[in-house]
């Protein structure tokens, strides 16, 4: 038996940031977003959009959301926009995970009790939340699909999830018109982590057959069309192409969680400063040897989302992908060759890291097949 679930209501398409207003029915919103939202004009345009509805903007949102800095957010948000029920996230992961932390209402108003649930899973009340729309202007981070927040804090050298039922977006907005200025670095990143995304759904514990459907169609899709977005970035076609494979694979990972590859990627992201997108898909090619042989399903559908005749023939064609797009595969390139074991062996241990289809293997064999 298997049950698929998500909860978020999504608006796509060219031109369906329009539908903002309607889905606020009336309420007021707090925007947060990015800061280059204001100089590239679409703070502006979401404020003539909202009229009276925009209660506010928060957009000092930086990369990797910190709780360095979310703390003094978190309390100006509590302090100033009580009343407000909605929030509208307008940017990529670190925006929409960074407005699923102000979220919750902790009863003093300070964001060290919800510190405190992100360290010691202290009680965490859902009375008072505000409600969440996400906009992403990325094809890539899924959150706007998921409930969980990856919160980091750099100085512990600590990386939390925050994940609860309200945390849910109410609703989604995937409009490609918003995508067409990213650049050609954050496309890649973005692109390569939907990518992630799908493949670890696929070799996941947790699979379903929607999930799993979900995962090969976005993969394929994106395979297909994230070269030539990167000669195109203004192709507003390749664009949606790609946000509708995103959100493909955000609807599969909501459901499975992420696996092996993502629990790897966050000691490099936070100790080495690799981007999240290719901190999570360098490795694929080596966690995807590991995948084939435990299930056939799995296998079936890595043989021809690669259009490959066994499992080396789909690990060359992945790493061949990966290299063309000019992403190493060797973990010597970003820092961690002299640490990959003891890394490999933390990931696996890790909540994500089991959800990996061959986690319960034999750990000496896991760690020698995906050894650089």
């Amino acid at each position: 038996m298997w049950n698929y679930h998500n909860p978020v209501a999504i608006q796509a398409g060219s031109g369906s940031l329009a539908q903002l207003p309607g889905l606020l029915k009336g309420k007021r919103a707090l925007l947060i977003t990015f800061p280059q939202a204001a100089s590239l004009g679409m703070e502006a345009r979401i404020a003539e959009l909202l009229g009276t509805q925009l209660a506010g903007i928060e957009n000092a949102v930086q990369p990797n959301p910190d709780v360095s800095w979310l703390a003094a957010m978190y309390e100006r948000v509590w302090r100033d926009y009580t009343d407000v029920d909605c929030i509208v996230a307008f940017g990529g992961g670190s925006v929409i995970d960074c407005a699923k932390a102000m979220l919750s209402k902790t009863p003093s108003g300070r964001f060290d009790e919800l510190l405190s649930h992100l360290r010691d899973a202290a009680p965490l009340s859902g009375i008072g939340a505000k409600t969440l729309i996400a906009i992403p202007t990325t094809a890539g981070t899924g959150s706007e699909v998921t409930p969980w927040a990856t919160i980091w804090d750099a100085a512990a050298g600590n990386k939390y999830s925050l994940h609860q039922d309200w945390t849910w977006p109410l609703a989604a907005i995937i409009d490609p018109q918003l995508m067409l200025s990213l650049p050609q670095d954050m496309t890649l990143a973005s692109g390569l982590d939907a990518l992630s995304h799908a493949l670890e759904s696929i070799w996941n514990v947790n699979r379903n057959p929607v999930s799993a459907s979900l995962a090969a169609t976005a993969a394929r899709s994106i395979i297909d069309t994230l070269p030539a977005l990167l000669h195109h970035p203004r192709d507003l076609l390749l664009r949606e192409r790609m946000a509708v494979a995103a959100l493909q694979a955000g609807l599969a990972f909501s459901n499975t969680k992420t696996a092996l590859a993502h629990s790897l990627s966050y000691d490099i992201t936070l100790h080495h400063g690799v981007t999240h997108g290719i901190a999570c898909s360098f490795s694929l090619p080596r966690v995807m040897a590991l995948a084939f042989g435990n299930a056939a399903d799995v296998d079936a559908l890595l043989l021809k989302i690669f259009d490959a005749v066994d499992a080396q023939e789909a690990v060359d064609n992945l790493s061949g992908f990966l290299e063309r797009l000019g992403v190493s595969t060797d973990p010597a390139d970003y820092g961690v060759a002299d640490a990959w074991d003891a890394l490999v062996q933390r990931a696996l241990q890790g909540p994500r890291g089991r959800n990996f289809i061959a986690a319960a293997k034999d750990t000496s064999n896991t760690l020698h097949a995906i050894h650089p």
